[in-house]
């Protein structure tokens, strides 16, 4: 501020050619000196009493000056002499006076270079004045105009004359003040000034030009205190500048990058739409519409030729009254309806033109990728408000381009989870088959739509034996590699378990297949990268429950241990060996056997289901083990309440997939075991006790295939094998015959030569059963078989 007042204080007005400051001389009708001026002395040299009656050409060279008539007056440089002898470049009037007495000219001179200097000082306030684009004006200290210039007064749309003594406020009644931290009136800033003394400077004022009524202009004004040489204050002075355009300029480039900021921010096309229409309806538009495609919003491209007008989708729509903020939720609840264009309207001729259209208060712009239409955009300006220029076209045009991109995003992620779905769909079971071994009840869900479909999987896969395997697996990752991978693992389980590998020995050919898939990929030394078909890294867990027996046999691969509820509400997680995830190669995996009571609950989840952002994975196994000590009623009511209480709302940014096992123990009764000695009068025994248990069972037509199976099954064990036999009947959804032996060799299937004496048994058993196989112990092996049971029992 001091150099405010410093450099305002330096400017003296006064013109070289002022009575104080000008070198005067009068002159008589000879063109003798008369009258000295104090100042001419200062110029010329000569005091007064040396020039006095002397002739003008004693301190001017040119005299032509001085040859004027009454009542004229004449201008012009010339050359004074100076008392010293040297010479000094002039500017110099001469005016002639009129009246009585010897005094008939006056002669005023100035030196050239200060007085043209002043000169161009004038002709600058002169351009301020008539031709400066800046507005100036003064105001008096009520606030009242006294003077303004020529862009002022064609702002204000009325000559000076007419307009002077008006208030400030009245001038521009409607307009305000848009800089953050000042009043919003002309009358506070203008008060806030006088009062203080401090000028405010380039504060943007917003409002109609009166000249210009129903457009909305933007200025630039600094104002600033008038006060005299002895302090007193006379007003303020104000200058604006119209930075309209300049301020839309701005507008429109915060308004590109805050289009950058909030469109896109999730990969929905529905949300992004309405982030679009909710940024453009702040300051650009009083209304948006979005319209898609509807194969837009299933993931698709629409056809080459473009959506016709009958085939868009409201998809979004924003007014200035709704607000422009983004509100998810709100936008994803308000499912697309179908517009339908009238033949001639913008929207219409956009669609068929391919272009954008602007009639009077409506802009559409058509939303392109690759060349193809998608969509329309549609911008209203209602009355009032400006008019699309060729600015805001332009502007229109950048943010629905940029936008496109954002949809285009989207589109191509909703194809992408909608095709990982469907996999995801395929490959989980839709049906758990039913068994006599467990209840079962199951939840899968899977992530967010922001991180995408991922490869939690469960199975539930019948055994031999009456058993059953239960496995749970988590593939790291989301999205189509995910879900295939998950695909892989699962069917691999599958085709392994009905061969009753110990679950130890399955994870380790689990852990062989990932591995080696790895290795095929091209890493060296097998080391899984992010490229690999199987990912990023597999967990799983797998447990075999024996309802016979009431054991459960379990091993991990890296996956959380189950949770285990005995009836009385005990609630354990085993400690299980955690064994390494699968894929890592090199590590061995370990089972552990549990004998658990007939209704004890298993549950077996992913870490989806316990682990969260604002929990740790303590405090979710915590939440899970209470929900279940808790639990009442069926499981399918247990499943629900566990994931109310874990998953709030059903959200989670990783798949959720949760089993719970509820164990049976199969009836007594319906179980026959019998040891036979290992010698060829076995087989007859068999038989009979075959024929009869099955007879007290009700199962006469099962009788004689059930004795020859029987028969030649023992017949095998006593001439291949070792040790006592072991002969089991179960009566369960078919009928299981077992043989046990202390062997490790299975018999082999094999035609027979017509000339071969015998390899014809088992053949013959494999027509008349359902299935058969070989399940391997640490005491040796058994070999099973499985029939049909006749209609009326399995309807029993």
């Amino acid at each position: 501020m001091s150099y405010v007042r410093k450099a305002t204080g330096d400017i003296d007005f006064r013109g070289p050619l002022d009575v104080t400051k000008a070198a005067t001389c009068v002159l008589d009708a000879h063109d003798t000196v008369i009258g000295w001026s104090p100042a001419a002395g200062e110029l010329l040299g000569y005091p007064t009493e040396e020039i006095i009656g002397r002739p003008v050409a004693t301190f001017l060279e040119s005299a032509a000056l001085a040859d004027v008539s009454a009542g004229e007056r004449r201008r012009g440089a010339c050359v004074g002499v100076h008392r010293d002898g040297h010479r000094v470049r002039l500017v110099a009037t001469v005016c002639a006076l009129s009246g009585a007495g010897p005094a008939q000219r006056i002669l005023v001179a100035a030196e050239y270079a200060p007085l043209r200097e002043w000169e161009t000082q004038l002709a600058m306030l002169q351009g301020l004045a008539t031709q400066s684009p800046v507005g100036l004006a003064t105001y008096d200290t009520e606030l009242r105009l006294m003077w303004c210039n020529a862009v002022s007064e064609d702002e204000l749309g009325q000559p000076l004359e007419e307009v002077r003594g008006e208030l400030a406020g009245d001038l521009y009644p409607l307009g305000h003040f848009v800089t953050p931290g000042y009043p919003d009136t002309l009358d506070e800033v203008m008060h806030q000034v006088l009062d203080t003394g401090e000028p405010i400077l380039d504060l943007h004022f917003r409002g109609e030009q009166p000249s210009d009524p129903g457009r909305e202009h933007v200025w630039s004004c600094s104002y600033y205190r008038i006060q005299g040489t002895d302090g007193q204050v006379f007003g303020l002075c104000e200058d604006a500048f119209d930075i309209t355009d300049r301020y839309r300029a701005q507008q429109q480039l915060s308004l590109l990058v805050e289009a950058g900021r909030r469109v896109g921010t999730t990969l929905d096309v529905i949300v992004t739409a309405d982030e679009l229409a909710a940024v453009a309806v702040s300051g650009f538009a009083d209304l948006v519409e979005v319209d898609l495609a509807p194969a837009v919003l299933d993931g698709e491209m629409p056809d080459a030729a473009g959506p016709a007008g009958t085939e868009l989708m409201r998809t979004a729509a924003r007014s200035e009254a709704s607000g422009g903020t983004t509100d998810t939720a709100v936008a994803r609840s308000r499912p697309p309806s179908p517009v339908d264009y009238p033949p001639g309207s913008p929207q219409y001729r956009s669609l068929s033109s391919g272009g954008l259209v602007l009639v009077d208060d409506t802009l559409v712009v058509p939303l392109r990728v690759g060349g193809s239409a998608i969509g329309l955009v549609t911008f209203v300006r209602r009355d009032g408000s400006d008019l699309f220029d060729s600015g805001a076209v332009a502007l229109a045009d950048e943010l629905v381009t940029r936008a496109a991109v954002s949809i285009d995003n989207a589109r191509r992620y909703t194809r992408e989870r909608s095709a990982a779905l469907a996999l995801q769909r395929q490959l989980l079971p839709r049906h758990l088959p039913a068994n006599s071994a467990v209840d079962v009840a199951h939840r899968y869900l899977p992530t967010d739509d922001l991180s995408g479909v991922g490869g939690d999987w469960f199975d539930v896969i019948p055994l031999s034996g009456t058993r059953v395997g239960l496995v749970v697996g988590d593939v790291v990752g989301h999205g189509l590699h995910a879900a295939a991978t998950m695909g892989r693992l699962r069917t691999t389980v599958r085709a392994l378990a009905p061969t009753d590998l110990p679950p130890e020995e399955l994870l380790k050919r689990l852990d062989d297949l990932v591995g080696q898939s790895a290795v095929d990929s091209g890493d060296d030394a097998g080391a899984l990268t992010g490229d690999d078909d199987v990912a990023t890294g597999a967990t799983c867990l797998y447990a075999v429950y024996d309802p016979v027996s009431r054991r459960c046999t379990m091993a991990r691969a890296g996956h959380l241990p189950p949770a285990i509820v005995r009836p009385d509400g005990q609630v354990s997680f085993p400690d299980l060996p955690a064994g390494p995830p699968l894929g890592l190669g090199g590590l061995p995996f370990e089972s552990h056997e549990l004998e658990l009571p007939v209704g004890s609950l298993i549950a077996l989840f992913t870490d989806g289901l316990v682990e969260a952002r604002d929990r740790d994975i303590d405090k979710g196994l915590e939440t899970l083990g209470r929900v279940l000590s808790e639990g009442a009623g069926s499981l399918e009511d247990l499943c629900d309440r566990a994931i109310c209480e874990l998953l709030p709302g059903s959200m989670t940014t990783d798949d959720t997939a949760l089993l719970l096992v509820r164990t049976r123990e199969l009836d007594s009764r319906r179980i026959a075991t019998w040891n036979l000695p290992a010698e060829p009068l076995a087989a007859g025994r068999a038989r009979e006790l075959i024929a009869e248990r099955l007879r007290d069972w009700d199962l006469d037509e099962l009788v004689f295939p059930t004795e020859l199976i029987a028969s030649e099954l023992v017949t095998n064990a006593v001439r291949h094998a070792e040790g006592p036999l072991h002969l089991r009947l179960i009566l369960d959804r078919t009928l299981v015959c077992e043989v046990a032996d202390g062997g490790h060799t299975a018999p082999h299937l094999r035609h027979s030569a017509d000339d071969d004496e015998g390899g014809r048994g088992l053949f013959i058993v494999a027509q008349l059963v359902l299935r058969w196989g070989t399940r391997y112990s640490d005491w040796g092996k058994a070999i099973w078989t499985e029939q049909t049971l006749p209609r009326a029992e399995r309807a029993g």
